[in-house]
């Protein structure tokens, strides 16, 4: 009789834990980014999910992308970003850096898939636990501790984490429709 009353009470204290988190979800997906409730009828714009943050990770290991990014890590980012399933328009990491980038916006605990940067580089946090993230380094594209004594003598590194929704389809751009001189 025992075993019976702690089993019925182990399903229901079960049974109330997910009717708890089901009903917790339509209240978290009906926020903006902002943590605003949103409004009805209005365009939801959420960051990226934990299966959509490793998405970019697994894009990064892909050959294709850093064979065909160039040789710069700001090209890189992007080029992975876009494998990965979430474009934006091509910025310089200074540009990143200052946040004039639409689509981004600036975190301050990192998250994997998130963009770091320094003025004048930038790379995708792998592991925010132990400070990993993936770049185009020194000797190509590879992985490298942020809190490393070169990194902390780049200054203090910005963190920014993509924003579904808020994104046009970008065609890239290509080398007619550039003016001269102008590099991407």
């Amino acid at each position: 009789m025992r075993f019976y009353v702690k089993s019925a009470v182990a399903v229901l204290g079960c049974g109330v834990g997910l009717c708890v988190a089901v009903a917790q979800q339509p209240l978290q997906q009906s926020r903006t980014s902002s943590g605003v409730p949103a409004k009805p009828g209005r365009k939801i714009d959420r960051t990226l999910s934990q299966d959509e943050r490793l998405s970019i990770i697994a894009a990064a290991l892909d050959s294709k992308v850093r064979r065909n990014s160039g040789h710069d890590c700001s090209h890189l980012v992007h080029a992975i970003y876009e494998r990965a399933g979430f474009p934006y328009a091509y910025s310089s990491s200074e540009d990143l850096y200052d946040g004039v980038v639409e689509g981004f916006r600036r975190v301050t605990q990192p998250e994997p898939g998130d963009i770091i940067v320094w003025p004048g580089h930038a790379g995708i946090v792998v592991r925010p636990s132990h400070h990993v993230f993936f770049s185009f380094l020194t000797a190509g594209p590879g992985i490298d501790d942020y809190h490393s004594l070169y990194w902390i003598g780049r200054g203090e590194p910005r963190f920014y984490r993509y924003v579904k929704g808020t994104h046009a389809p970008v065609a890239p751009r290509s080398a007619e429709s550039r003016q001269p001189g102008q590099t991407n």
